[in-house]
């Protein structure tokens, strides 16, 4: 595991943008697993920048999205479809044909699970990207969530649910459930990005790294995956012993 301390979120979002940049210019094909949420925003935008100086296309990816809330569809604005379009797709080369989110409606979310992981299956990541929850969860795996599930549908904890309630118009619901890209399915990705930033993930990125496999702290499985990288600020690698931190 490969740890490395960016000066703040700016500097933290250029180094993965640059990982990502650099898989895609390499291979033009790159499948990209995506993440959302507050975390990531800053990798996108420098993502487009790369892409507005002539410096990467995106005409021959795919991408496959970590999760999506259950009762939203793509065009509702709190919805991961729509958080990716406007955050990266609408401003880069991508054909939106080869992107791929999970689908929260219909009437059998079950056969949705299925198919996602078939999409899965299709398209093998080179990359992941990652954030991570306060409480250790990656996608919308929950503390406890088996190592070995595939895509399902999990109900949100109450503190889940509060820490994305600040992406929400005051007064409207956030949803109690998700469909969710599984932890054995995240962990067969090539490659692993994980990005933290802030006091409030301090514990779980040291339980990540330092702690124990367990299912209590979900990320705690990428101690076993061979090829990842955290990039974290340094308020999020506060409680990490310099020994462990492979790059300043």
């Amino acid at each position: 595991m490969k740890i490395i301390v960016a000066d703040n979120y700016i500097h933290l979002s250029e180094i993965a943008a640059g990982m990502i940049a650099k898989e895609v210019i390499e291979n033009p094909n790159a499948v990209l697993g995506l993440a959302t949420g507050t975390s990531p925003l800053g990798t996108y935008k420098k993502l487009i920048d790369f892409y507005e100086n002539g410096l990467v296309s995106f005409s021959k990816v795919h991408t496959v999205n970590l999760d999506e809330y259950v009762g939203l569809n793509g065009e509702h604005r709190q919805s991961y479809r729509y958080f990716m379009n406007t955050n990266l797709f609408d401003y880069i080369d991508i054909d939106k044909n080869n992107t791929f989110v999970p689908c929260g409606i219909g009437d059998s979310l079950e056969e949705n699970c299925r198919n996602y992981d078939n999409i899965l299956q299709r398209f093998p990541r080179d990359i992941q990207l990652l954030g991570i929850g306060g409480n250790g969860h990656i996608g919308f795996n929950e503390p406890g969530t088996p190592f070995g599930s595939k895509t399902h549908i999990v109900d949100l904890t109450e503190r889940t649910r509060k820490d994305n309630a600040r992406l929400f118009a005051e007064g409207e619901k956030v949803p109690e459930e998700a469909i969710t890209m599984g932890i054995k399915e995240i962990c067969k990705a090539k490659k692993i990005i994980l990005i933290a930033s802030g006091q409030g993930k301090a514990d779980a990125i040291y339980k990540t790294v330092c702690g124990e496999v367990s299912e209590t702290c979900p990320a705690s499985i990428l101690q076993l995956h061979n090829d990842v990288t955290l990039i974290l600020d340094k308020e999020a690698a506060s409680k990490l012993d310099e020994s462990v931190i492979t790059e300043n």
